[in-house]
């Protein structure tokens, strides 16, 4: 597919294979003799397919969430992953999602105070463990940095795909959900510049659903597109492969990777 064709063309080589597979072992080999990777990989184990033929939807955090009536969500039978830095809306709605997904280094820093005293279930990047207490809500995950992998088993390992969505992804086939909806993804970025280059926010942040989601100075990754393109036409073939749909319930946005249907009638469905 083209798709894939561009992606090999803006992957850096490495320079040295071995030192790589060297480093990937040793960082798999800390994570492995961990008491926490211990009682994650346990309780999530427990999530594998315990929601078999059930439904799920993925709430990013683009601007078009702003258009999402989260209060006529409350109720209904759908599970909800919430995303990185979700807990800015709750201000605002009764609403609160299933559980939370966060990948990103820097969302972890910031993001810390909320981690730590939510009782909601929460799904971590494993090497920022030192900074979240260990406890029954919390599941690290640990991220391998091997590419174009989609894990169906996400007890040991899974691949980031560029984006918090692929791992949220691989997570709701890990739960065994037979449809899974993904709402507030625009896949486009006012902000511009080289993918994964650290950048610092201004003022407001005009490409998340907040204004303060990433602003005032603080770091932050810019966005890797055709990346987490790539990653999501894998996700959509695992899905099919297995009898599974992934739908696009997104109000406007540019991704068109998955078939788009309206949220209603996911919901409805």
């Amino acid at each position: 597919m083209e798709i894939e064709k561009q992606f090999d063309r803006v992957q850096r080589p490495v320079i040295n294979p071995y030192f790589n597979a060297l480093s990937l072992v040793k960082e798999r080999l800390l994570w492995d003799i961990n008491p926490k990777s211990w009682s994650s990989r346990a309780r999530m184990r427990k999530y594998k397919n315990a929601y078999a033929g059930k439904k799920a939807i993925i709430i990013c955090n683009g601007p078009s969430l702003r258009k999402v009536n989260f209060d006529s969500l409350i109720g209904t039978d759908v599970f909800y992953f919430g995303l990185n830095k979700i807990n800015l809306m709750f201000d605002e709605t009764q609403f609160r999602p299933n559980a939370v997904v966060a990948s990103n280094y820097l969302v972890m820093e910031q993001n810390a105070p909320f981690f730590n005293t939510t009782d909601i279930p929460l799904f971590l990047n494993a090497d920022k463990h030192a900074l979240i207490k260990d406890r029954p809500n919390v599941q690290f995950v640990h991220f391998s940095s091997i590419p174009r992998k989609f894990a169906r088993d996400c007890s040991v390992s899974l691949f980031q795909g560029h984006t918090v969505t692929y791992t949220a992804l691989q997570l709701a086939f890990h739960m065994g959900f037979s449809s899974v909806g993904i709402i507030g993804c625009d896949h486009h970025f006012e902000t511009k510049g080289p993918s994964n280059k650290q950048a610092i926010a201004g003022e407001t942040d005009p490409n998340h659903f907040h204004p303060k989601y990433f602003a005032d100075g603080v770091k932050w990754d810019l966005p890797d597109l055709l990346g987490s393109e790539y990653h999501y036409d894998l996700a959509d073939k695992v899905y099919k492969h297995f009898g599974r749909r992934v739908y696009n319930c997104t109000e406007g946005g540019k991704l068109e990777v998955f078939e788009r249907m309206e949220l209603n009638d996911f919901i409805k469905s």
